[in-house]
């Protein structure tokens, strides 16, 4: 696991180190340069296969045709490397970065197609004069690009393109619109002006000036006509070889554990497929409601694991909170990336790689999301005066409560996306600050730019990527596409290479994604039961009470913090100060926020954590 960078136009040997250093974290082991008038290529290495100097990137092809840095795994690129070498291509190391030389020297940019792993990568093809950007069908690793004074710009990060002399810091009005609304901003948009994400299963070309931009995967959403016992079977050889071939690493590895389903099940087929004791690594919270620490240690038992186990004082959290700009150099407004960051941190210490169970909520409908959808035309064919006048009333009387996923948070979260368009009402629930809101936090002269912008734009391009398909389905492939791609595997990716730790995620697999995208929606979610088919697996192979127990999630115990240890921190960074800096947002507004949920009359914890991150960023990088 690595990070990348470079331009192609303007710019020194002293810019591009300078890139390059912005991004050390995500590759401590070594730092690679090549410069050459007008071509410039970065890279920061985390050694995992091969850790010879034939794995040093930049790399080339032993003609000097083709260049490439390279971030990511191709966990095929033995048998490519077979079907190359039967070609007549001859390989100086073992690593799978010299793969995909060959693989674009024989294929082109077809060769994306047959890359089956996480990767973001720059290919510059002398001959033609001709760069090349990639990245992987689900977008797993990071890439960022922009164009400035005819110079196109890349990077695993933005803190890579903001290095560069030519870059401009402008922040872009309706990507801050969007990033309230959804809690992260949605590809291909970035926060700043001209600055775009790449978006997954695309690559793009840089030649003579122009861009050209290309999908060599799409999602098929067409039902596979499967019995369910066929669907089981094919689903327990898919997660066998995803899991198998994730484990291979010249360093040691272990697997992140939280003792929900899903982190379970890696560590099921981990452990049946390693000879030795797999390492698994938990972490917990002292706040019960929060600690799922008991589960994780009932599975790492059940299985034979070596098992490893950190609870965190609420110190430990406090103190991050902070410098999680240093972290995000684009907002998301996920708090679970504290978590995240810390199990990362102490996995660190004995392991480089892990295994983690990201995709099989947004695959296999895991979230209770999906059971409010299913109660919402029963809900709305109550009477109008019953549920505005006495349901809804009582709802918003609930108290507000510091639990994890309380029923009150859940009712009201439930009511707030009634109204809105049913393709719209998953992104209502997951995010923040609705149009209302939004509304009323703008100041007028930045609401008046806003107010007609469609945000959930990008909701409309995805829908209509799945025309033909159960509605259900295309829910589903909205998680994946938004949610999942864009927030759940960006906050993982900063949170572990800020610790120089690779994270690899076995549902992701090719394999699983198409298999998974291809069952009835009643194989995923039945009878008001969540992950049907992958519960049904693993029946007999983990203990029943993980099986069916209710998703908590990877939360901290955030709406008591913000009233108590981070009630200072939150009136400092949201002060009227630094909102007439920032120059968009009504003070009043904000400060009503903090006093509604410093004084329990309402839970604000999501919105205001929004906007603690949101100042953040801009205080650090602004």
């Amino acid at each position: 696991m690595c990070g990348i960078t470079g331009f192609i136009g303007k710019g020194t040997k002293n810019d591009l180190e300078k890139m390059v250093a912005s991004i050390k974290h995500r590759g401590p082991d070594a730092q690679g340069h090549f410069w050459s008038e007008g071509i410039a290529l970065g890279h920061t290495r985390l050694s995992i296969i091969d850790l010879s100097e034939t794995g040093s990137q930049p790399m080339f092809d032993n003609k000097k045709e083709i260049g490439i840095v390279f971030n990511g795994e191709i966990y095929n690129f033995p048998e490519l490397r077979k079907e190359l070498e039967k070609k007549g291509y001859v390989f100086m190391g073992t690593s799978d970065t010299e793969a995909i030389i060959y693989l674009y020297k024989e294929f082109g940019e077809k060769c994306f197609e047959k890359m089956n792993g996480m990767f973001a990568v720059a290919i510059y093809d002398f001959k033609k004069n001709k760069l090349v950007l990639a990245r992987d069908r689900m977008g797993k690793k990071p890439l960022y690009w922009g164009i400035f004074q005819e110079t196109l710009i890349f990077g695993s990060e933005l803190k890579s393109l903001i290095s560069h002399p030519l870059f401009k810091k402008e922040i872009d009005l309706n990507s801050v619109n969007k990033y309230l609304q959804y809690d992260y901003v949605p590809s291909p948009h970035s926060i700043f002006k001209n600055v775009y994400k790449l978006e997954p299963a695309s690559y793009l070309l840089f030649e003579k000036g122009k861009i050209e931009k290309n999908k060599f995967w799409r999602a098929d959403l067409t039902p596979n006509k499967i019995t369910f016992k066929e669907a089981l079977g094919e689903f327990d050889s898919n997660m066998n070889s995803s899991v198998a071939s994730r484990l291979v690493s010249d360093v040691p590895l272990g697997i992140f554990l939280s003792g929900g389903l899903d982190s379970s099940a890696i560590a099921y087929y981990a452990q049946k497929n390693s000879k030795d004791k797999i390492k698994t690594f938990s972490i917990g919270f002292k706040e019960d409601s929060f600690d799922e620490s008991k589960y994780a240690r009932q599975v790492a038992e059940h299985l034979g694991t070596e098992h490893y186990e950190k609870i965190l004082s609420a110190k430990d959290s406090l103190d991050l909170i902070p410098k999680i700009a240093d972290i995000l150099d684009e907002p998301v407004a996920d708090a679970s990336i504290i978590p995240t960051y810390l199990l990362s941190k102490f996995t660190k210490e004995r392991v480089t790689v892990a295994l983690g169970g990201d995709g099989g909520d947004e695959l296999f409908a895991g979230y209770p999301t999906f059971q409010a959808d299913s109660i919402v035309g029963l809900y709305e064919s109550i009477p109008e005066f019953m549920r505005k006048g006495i349901i809804e009333k009582v709802i918003k009387s609930i108290p507000a409560s510091d639990k994890n996923f309380s029923l009150g948070f859940k009712l009201k979260k439930f009511i707030s996306g009634l109204g809105v368009n049913k393709k719209y009402l998953h992104q209502t629930w997951l995010g923040s600050f609705g149009k209302e809101e939004r509304k009323n936090l703008f100041k007028n002269e930045a609401w008046e730019k806003l107010v007609n912008e469609n945000e959930f734009e990008d909701i409309d391009t995805y829908m209509n990527e799945v025309k033909d398909s159960d509605p259900r389905n295309k829910i589903l492939y909205l998680y994946m596409r938004t949610y999942l791609m864009d927030q759940v595997l960006v906050k993982v990716d900063r949170a572990s290479m800020a610790n120089a730790m690779e994270v690899r995620a076995p549902f992701l697999d090719t394999s699983i994604v198409e298999f998974a995208n291809s069952l009835p929606y009643i194989y995923k979610y039945k009878n008001f039961q969540t992950k049907y088919i992958l519960k049904k697996l693993m029946e007999g192979k983990l203990p029943q009470n993980i099986i069916h127990r209710s998703k908590k999630g990877f939360g901290i115990p955030l709406g008591k913090w913000l009233k108590e240890d981070l009630r200072g921190f939150c009136d400092k960074t949201l002060s009227k100060d630094n909102c007439d800096k920032f120059g968009l947002f009504n003070y009043e507004f904000i400060n009503k926020l903090k006093n509604e949920h410093f004084s329990g009359v309402k839970d604000n914890r999501k919105l205001l954590w929004n906007l603690i991150v949101l100042f953040l960023w801009r205080e650090k990088w602004i």
